[in-house]
């Protein structure tokens, strides 16, 4: 009997295992450095399912090599490699059946070994819907629309815009008849004192005192707030610089002769005297979460004088008693990320809550606290209006482009366009709302609008 064939396999196979182990990598091998700062987002303004999303890297090791993988699944056929300032981009095709949500992928990276994860946003998909339930008119204004405002006293809607980053040189503070939407009057805000770069005190939140016939702006920019007259738009009084860190929103308390605004970036709402004009005693408001309650958009409810808010920073909202300037309760929103609309019904004594980070609307029960609904609207879920005429809120839908009609039961029953970046919508107490949006330039002739938007009489 011969062993020469078996002698030359056992021969082979332990060739080949030499091999092997000599160029096999350990699975251990070299990581990235303790100074490793690798960071990864996602653009996009609406990724839905069927679209693409824009992957970019910043803080890598130049020279590695990039794979991102949802579960097991490697998303991108070949790796991207680092450029030489440590950046990487690439673009991730969306399945059409991909669940809308925030998904974890794992950024993994060779040559050295690091990881990440990218909260990869896939927001929900609505088509346009229920046009013929809904009477519009449009208008094109200036550049840089922001908010609006209507006043019963004055019958007009005051209109912010603002253009660009600091320093802003272009602002304007408009005037419109409701009914043609025309302009009837419009102010450029005063230059700020010392500066060398032309920036003006541009304006951005409003809110009318009919008491007092004035309108209040918000100053982002400068940190602060200013009082013009309804009439005519002349300046009644500018607030010093500071007065209001990052103002956003303001509303106005008739009944107590308060005015509210939102300190965004801070944990607080600033408070004045309608009419004197003087600065009271700010309020607090306290997260549940051991973290900072930072106050976005504001409505108020005058009847029942009680004031709400939602906080940008923590999934929250608060309900505050204008008379004592005491919070009553936070509410504990669940899924909510970067909360920035708010408003509220009534009638059935119920918060409607627009969140950015997770494109929907939730419809909260005060007195419970708890969640009844929680709507899909669409990317961008900006801000909120609540008409209690049709029983309808209405959301600017930054990223999907639309404005969305979404019913006390939760039921979307409209789902209109809303021209380029929808911003801001509120409500006339008449039956109409009013919504602004932005433009993608001088020539979108879907942007820079103003669009009153109410339900059709059977």
């Amino acid at each position: 009997m011969s062993f020469r064939p078996s002698f030359r396999l056992s021969s082979l196979a332990a060739g080949l295992l030499l091999a092997v182990t000599a160029t096999a990598q350990p699975v251990f091998d070299q990581p990235a450095s303790a100074t490793f700062k690798g960071q990864v987002v996602s653009r996009g303004e609406n990724v839905v399912p069927g679209s693409t999303a824009d992957v970019t890297g910043r803080g890598f090791v130049p020279g590695q090599q990039v794979s991102l993988l949802r579960g097991d699944t490697v998303l991108n056929s070949q790796p991207v490699v680092v450029d030489a300032d440590g950046n990487f981009k690439t673009q991730l095709a969306i399945p059409a059946d991909a669940v809308p949500g925030t998904h974890p992928v794992v950024v993994r990276a060779s040559q050295p070994a690091a990881a990440a994860v990218l909260k990869l946003r896939v927001s929900p998909q609505l088509p346009l819907s229920g046009q013929a339930q809904f009477a519009t008119q449009s208008n094109k204004l200036v550049p840089g629309l922001y908010q609006s405002a209507y006043s019963a006293a004055s019958n007009a809607v005051f209109v912010t815009s603002a253009v660009g980053r600091p320093p802003v040189t272009q602002s304007q503070l408009l005037k419109l008849d409701p009914k043609s939407l025309k302009v009837t009057k419009a102010i450029t805000p005063a230059q700020v004192p010392g500066s060398t770069n032309g920036a003006v005190f541009a304006v951005y939140g409003v809110g009318v005192d009919d008491a007092n016939g004035n309108v209040w702006v918000s100053n982002t920019r400068q940190d602060t707030v200013a009082v013009y007259r309804q009439a005519d738009l002349s300046l009644v009084h500018q607030f010093p610089v500071g007065t209001v860190p990052h103002a956003r929103d303001v509303v106005v308390d008739s009944t107590h002769g308060k005015v509210f605004a939102s300190a965004t970036g801070e944990d607080h709402l600033s408070v004045f005297d309608a009419k004197t004009l003087k600065a009271l005693e700010p309020i607090t408001l306290a997260s549940g979460v051991d973290e900072k309650f930072v106050p976005m958009s504001l409505v108020l409810d005058e009847p029942s004088g009680k004031l709400f808010t939602v906080s940008i920073g923590t999934p929250e909202a608060a309900v505050i008693d204008v008379a004592s300037g005491k919070v009553d309760k936070v509410i504990d929103l669940g899924n909510s990320i970067s909360a920035s609309g708010v408003a509220f019904d009534a009638q059935r004594n119920r918060l409607y809550v627009a969140s950015q980070g997770t494109d929907n609307l939730l419809i909260v029960d005060v007195a419970s606290g708890k969640v009844v609904h929680d709507v899909p609207v669409g990317a961008g879920a900006l801000n909120v209006a609540f008409d209690a005429k049709s029983g309808l809120a209405y959301v600017t839908n930054r990223g999907a482009g639309t404005v969305t009609a979404v019913d006390r039961d939760g039921k979307v029953v409209g789902n209109l366009d809303g021209g380029t970046f929808p911003n801001h919508v509120r409500a006339d107490g008449k039956g109409n709302v009013f919504a602004v949006n932005k433009s993608r330039g001088a020539e979108d002739p879907k942007g820079d609008r103003i669009t009153r938007i109410s339900l059709r009489q059977p």
